[in-house]
């Protein structure tokens, strides 16, 4: 068994969906960034690939690369378990914290737990998503974006 910690955040843009572990989510703003800039997928992407030790997310999809353009964090996310696979990992669980003071995420947390599970290939039961406010401290506090901080738990495949 191996432990991977990962963490994304991004100021909001104007003109951009809001998308949240592969959920459209609606808000006034989305996130800035070269890919969709889904901060949850792109941090539990970065623990996926730290417990392997398989680099961070900016070595397997650079973002000056145009293939990445606006690309799908799902997409990406199901890349990197492809990736854990070639090098005979599993992943066994997820648990991720959303930071932001809006919107307010519980609606969205089942919805973002079946995304994030169908793209892993687990369980939605294995993968925990919880929403956090920054009590107005900081850049988060002060709305300004969104962070998401991650930890994978992964295993090498038997037989």
């Amino acid at each position: 068994m191996r432990v991977g910690i990962g963490y994304d955040s991004h100021r909001f843009a104007s003109g951009r969906p809001l998308v949240l572990g592969g959920v459209t989510i609606a808000h006034p703003s989305g996130l800035a960034g070269h890919s969709d800039a889904d901060a949850v997928a792109h941090a539990v992407t970065d623990a996926i690939l730290g417990a392997a030790g398989l680099g961070d997310i900016g070595t397997h999809f650079p973002p000056d690369d145009q293939r990445w353009k606006n690309a799908d964090s799902i997409d990406l996310l199901e890349r990197a378990v492809a990736c854990l696979a070639e090098s005979n990992y599993q992943v066994v669980n997820v648990d991720v914290t959303v930071l932001c003071e809006e919107p307010r995420l519980a609606p969205h947390i089942p919805a973002m737990c079946e995304r994030l599970a169908g793209a892993i290939g687990i369980a939605p039961r294995h993968v925990s998503v919880k929403g956090k406010t920054n009590e107005q401290l900081g850049w988060v506090g002060r709305g300004e974006g969104i962070a998401a901080l991650a930890v994978a738990l992964v295993s090498t495949i038997e037989g």
